[in-house]
């Protein structure tokens, strides 16, 4: 795939019709520190750790989940580029055949090689098996977000996990 640079300030890469916004560079050890002090939860959020599956649902997801930048930014694990490109996005939908896990007090799944904790709560109106009936897909903007396609206005703050 070619890709160039824009010369717009945010520094995106255009991918044949899709714009990924450039990642932040950050060590391996700054991502690790980030991810075990919760910096997704620097800026308060409505939905803390849970110990159970079914406390992860929003009460009203409007109100109740947080982009990146509401979160004081992510500051987690940067997929590289090259990979990002040919295995995440929209144009690689997938699903998951188990519930996710919880670990840390957050639903965990793995996919495209990597592990991941969603942070933000899935809407009051998604049917208890979302994961296995919907198809997904995550990508990168100011951060990292899993999205269901068949709720297009929805996508849910994710975190690499190292």
């Amino acid at each position: 795939m070619k890709f160039r640079r824009a010369t717009r300030a945010a520094a995106t890469l255009l991918f044949v019709g899709t714009t990924i916004p450039a990642q932040p560079q950050r060590t391996e050890q700054q991502a690790r520190a980030w991810q075990t002090q919760k910096g997704w939860l620097k800026q308060g959020t409505p939905w803390p750790a849970q110990d159970i599956w079914q406390e992860g649902r929003a009460q009203k997801w409007s109100s109740d989940h947080r982009t990146w930048p509401q979160r004081g930014g992510y500051g987690g694990f940067c997929i590289p580029l090259d990979r990002l490109k040919v295995a995440f996005g929209n144009q690689h939908p997938f699903r998951l055949s188990t519930r996710p896990v919880m670990r840390a007090g957050y639903p965990h799944f793995e996919f495209g090689g990597y592990s991941f904790l969603l942070v933000d709560p899935w809407p009051e109106y998604w049917a208890d098996n979302w994961y296995e009936v919907n198809d997904l897909y995550i990508d990168y903007d100011d951060g990292y977000y899993l999205h269901n396609q068949g709720y297009a206005q929805v996508r849910l703050a994710i975190t690499v996990e190292l």
